[in-house]
């Protein structure tokens, strides 16, 4: 995977809210998952194929629909990636709440 793909595909709330969708209900017809968006159907074809590349949903034919299916492994790997920021903002919070309880202890 390559995390510049994903996070590029990340960046766009159109994107975004394809996984959403995807995320309730896997896999989709494109005809129902682009009714929800108010945009020409090669426009959003291109997002699709934006999350394609990056390996965020897959596609397949069904007679003549094509189902897409969210993927998880790509996110995982992102989720991989951000996991030492995620500690170094829970020891600062942890830290910021012990300044607090003092400053609160000191005024009481």
């Amino acid at each position: 995977m390559a995390e510049d793909q994903v996070f590029a595909a990340l960046a766009s709330p159109v994107r975004r809210r394809v996984l959403e969708l995807l995320l309730e209900r896997s896999p989709r017809p494109v005809t129902e998952l682009a009714a929800g968006f108010a945009m020409a159907r090669p426009s959003f074809s291109e997002h699709l194929r934006v999350l394609r590349e990056a390996g965020l949903v897959s596609e397949r034919r069904d007679g003549r629909q094509r189902l897409y299916r969210l993927e998880v492994q790509a996110l995982e790997e992102v989720q991989d990636w951000l996991h030492p920021f995620e500690r170094f903002w829970r020891e600062r919070l942890a830290q910021l709440g012990d300044v607090l309880d003092d400053l609160d202890t000191e005024g009481s």
